[in-house]
Formats: structure tokens, C-alpha cells, sequence
């Protein structure tokens, strides 16, 4: 059971695998050190800049204020200037001891900045004055979730944006996955003449050329393949015309096997070809599996051995006849040539699938196959070490081409251990 990551490794990762995520976190950052920049500067402008050249006018408003507040400071007209203005006022002396914002620590208003912002009445009272309730702070949590939401509409419109810039990338991606798989015929999309347009062009230019350098090399391995066709039938035909004498027997029926290897090969190359090819055409018609199996096991010289589980009442399924032989005969010979000698026959089933369609599995009881080498096995010209030897005959597109076969109906080939032996089933479609 795979253990959940924390959700912050998760985000961590996504982060990282994100381009856009990426962009978008610079984009804020550079936002917010620009906006700390920009208020950092303008704070220390005005004061140090502004602040000398605003001290004669801010005293002599502020000396006029004294003189509004009387001798001694009346406490209900400090009241209404507060109310009126947005200021705070301290008043301290022998007769009136006053505050408006009990709250704050004066000590930033005192000699720290300056004498300039107090004054002192004929009567003994210091007057200390400094900024009160300012208009946008009347209301902070309604001016704070306003501001909240507009950077989050911000931030959307910057990821659509950013999104919408790297929407080639997926395009790119996208097609990337079908030329790995070869498919060629459906071009990445040009949706802009920017860097990332000329970056999928060229991509589209390269996999056209893969293309036509895969065509070419399908072409030639076909025509050599009619070619030796001839020469090789005339060869077997010679020999088979030989004289049967007992001295040279053996070196012709040692003949005779080789040149019927290169018969195989060459046929299974030219079907490999057929069926790799995106344009590979099947004579699909309505095929009885069961039947067809019994008739690809009754032809087989060791037929005899195999067990048969076919049920009655499977529906009939539209399939090229002749390539499901090939894949019934190659599943069957591979199952009777490494499970030939176990102590219970190859079983051959058929079954209804779960998504539709129906299961061909073919079944040995042989000494399998290592876990590391089953993805291989229906790889073109791949054997497993226990079958590179001659005796075992096989070059290694026996596997390949079923799994050809298969896909080429739309279905799949799973190769599994089935412990003792090694059991191969073929899913096939209904449609």
C-alpha cells in the first residue's frame, strides 16, 4: 500500500514540476518587492526630504491650534478638534491633564522626533500633538478584505494569463506522447509565432522526417523481404529435389530446416511490418473464437495434449480471421515448446472480459519466466536466456507479433507468472 505524501510535499513538488506556479510566484514576489521598495523610498522621502521643508508651516498650524485650544486648554474644544481633524492631542500641565487616544504610546512624539510637534501654553501646559484616526483606518477590515480580494483577482488574471502564454507547452507535450508511440499523422498545432510556435514547428519538422525515414526503412525491409522470397523457394525447391540417399540425409534434412527457418522469418518479418504500420488493414468478419481455436489446436501435430476450456454461448466477434490463427498457433507453440514436458498440459481459455469483449489466455505449466525479463517478452527479436538455444527454435517475433495482432483489433497482450508457468492473455474487443 503506497503511503500518502504531506500535503506540502505534495504542493512542493507541483510547485517545482509547475512552470506556471513558478512564473506566477516570481511575478508576486517581484510585486511585492517592488511595492516594499517603492513605499520604503517614499517613507524615507518624506522624512527626511519633506519633513524640513514642511517643519515652518507644520509649527505655525500647530501654534495656531494652541491658541484655538485657550489658556488653560479647554478639553471640549480639543475634543472637537479631534473629531474634526486627524489628529491625536495630549494635554499635560497643573490644571488640565487630557488625552484623546489613551492608547497609544506617545514616546514616538516626544524629543525622540523632535520638539516641533509640542508646545508649551503661557499656563504650564504641554500640548503634544500627533496623527489620529485616519479615514482609510475607520473601517480596516472591510479596506483589508477589499484589497485581499483584488490581489486574488490579480493573481487569477496573472495565472490565466501565464496559462494561456504556456498553453503551447501542453501542445508540445501532447505531441511529443503520440510520435513516441508512432504516431505521425496528427502535427502539433500552431497556435502563435512566438519562440514556443518556432519551437513546435520544428518539432513537427523532425518528427515528419522520423517518419520518412521509418517509411523508408519499412519500405526496404519489405522489398527485401519479396526479394528473398524467390531465391529461397527455388532453394528449398532444390532441395528437396536432391537424391534421398542415407549418406546425405541428414545434411538434407538439415537443409531443409534451415531454409524453412528463413521461410518463417521472412513471413513473420513481412507480417510484422504489415501490423506495425499505422495504416495496417484487417478483413475483419464475424469469427467464432471457440471454434476457431479447436480447429488452430485439432491442425497442431501435439494438439492432443492441450486442454481446452471453451464455454458455449460466447457471441462471435469482428476480427481479421487469418491474424487471430497467427496469434492462436504462435500462443499454442510457445506454450508447447517451453511447457511441453511440465506434468500438467497448456490449458487454453476462453472467456468473456470485464470490459467487453472477450479473454484468450494460454496457459503452460513450465518453469516461467524471470520477473525482470516479462516486459520484454513481446519485444521484436527478444529471447530469454533459457531460450537462446537452437534447439528451442524461435527468433523472437513469435511473442511480438500477438501482441501486434492484438493491438491492431484494439485489444491488449498481458504476460504474467502464473507460478508454476507462464500464461499469456489476449483481451480482444467486441467492437
Amino acid at each position: 500500500m503506497t503511503r500518502l505524501q504531506p500535503s506540502h510535499r505534495r504542493w512542493r513538488h507541483r510547485w517545482r514540476h509547475s512552470l506556471r506556479l513558478r512564473l506566477i510566484t516570481v511575478f508576486v514576489l517581484l510585486a511585492m518587492a517592488m511595492a516594499a521598495v517603492f513605499l520604503g523610498g517614499m517613507q524615507r522621502a518624506f522624512s527626511t526630504g519633506w519633513r524640513g521643508a514642511a517643519q515652518p508651516l507644520v509649527g505655525d498650524y500647530l501654534d495656531r491650534l494652541v491658541a484655538e485650544l485657550g489658556t488653560p486648554p479647554d478639553v471640549a474644544r480639543a475634543e472637537a478638534l479631534v473629531r474634526r481633524l486627524p489628529i491625536s492631542i495630549r494635554i499635560e500641565g497643573p490644571v488640565v491633564n487630557w488625552d484623546s487616544h489613551p492608547q497609544r504610546r506617545w514616546r514616538d512624539y516626544g524629543p525622540r522626533s523632535g520638539d516641533w510637534l509640542t508646545r508649551s501654553t503661557a499656563d504650564g501646559h504641554r500640548v503634544t500633538f500627533g496623527l489620529g484616526t485616519l479615514p482609510w483606518q475607520r473601517e480596516p477590515h472591510g479596506i483589508g478584505w477589499i484589497t485581499l480580494a483584488l490581489l486574488l483577482v490579480l493573481i487569477v488574471i496573472a495565472y490565466a494569463y501565464v496559462r494561456r502564454l504556456l498553453r503551447p507547452l501542453d501542445d508540445i507535450r501532447d505531441g511529443a506522447e503520440r510520435f513516441g508511440r508512432g504516431v505521425f499523422d496528427q502535427p502539433i498545432p500552431l497556435r502563435r509565432r512566438d519562440e514556443l510556435g518556432d519551437l513546435a514547428q520544428r518539432i513537427n519538422t523532425m518528427a515528419h522526417d522520423i517518419q520518412g525515414m521509418l517509411d523508408a526503412k519499412r519500405a526496404l525491409l519489405l522489398a527485401l523481404s519479396h526479394e528473398l522470397r524467390s531465391p529461397l523457394t527455388r532453394a528449398r525447391l532444390n532441395a528437396e529435389l536432391l537424391p534421398a540417399t542415407p549418406e546425405g540425409e541428414t545434411e538434407r534434412a538439415a537443409l531443409l530446416r534451415d531454409l524453412a527457418e528463413m521461410r518463417d522469418l521472412i513471413s513473420d518479418l513481412l507480417e510484422s511490418e504489415r501490423l506495425a504500420s499505422p495504416h495496417a488493414a484487417l478483413q475483419r468478419e464475424s469469427v467464432d473464437l471457440a471454434a476457431l481455436v479447436r480447429d488452430v489446436v485439432a491442425e497442431h501435430p501435439e494438439g492432443g495434449r492441450v486442454v481446452l476450456d471453451l464455454p458455449e454461448g460466447l457471441p462471435a466477434l469482428a476480427v481479421d480471421r487469418l491474424r487471430i490463427r497467427l496469434l492462436v498457433r504462435n500462443l499454442l507453440e510457445n506454450a508447447l515448446r517451453y511447457g511441453g514436458d511440465a506434468s500438467e498440459p497448456p490449458r487454453i481459455a476462453l472467456r468473456a472480459a470485464e470490459q467487453g469483449g472477450l479473454m484468450l489466455e494460454v496457459r503452460d505449466f513450465g518453469p516461467g519466466v524471470d520477473a525482470a525479463q516479462l516486459e520484454r517478452l513481446t519485444e521484436p527479436f527478444y529471447r530469454t536466456d533459457s531460450a537462446r538455444q537452437r534447439a528451442t527454435g524461435g527468433v523472437g517475433l513469435g511473442m511480438y507479433l500477438c501482441r501486434l495482432v492484438a493491438e491492431a483489433h484494439g485489444g491488449t497482450l498481458a504476460v504474467r507468472n502464473a507460478e508454476p508457468g507462464l500464461a499469456v492473455s489476449a483481451v480482444l474487443p467486441g467492437a
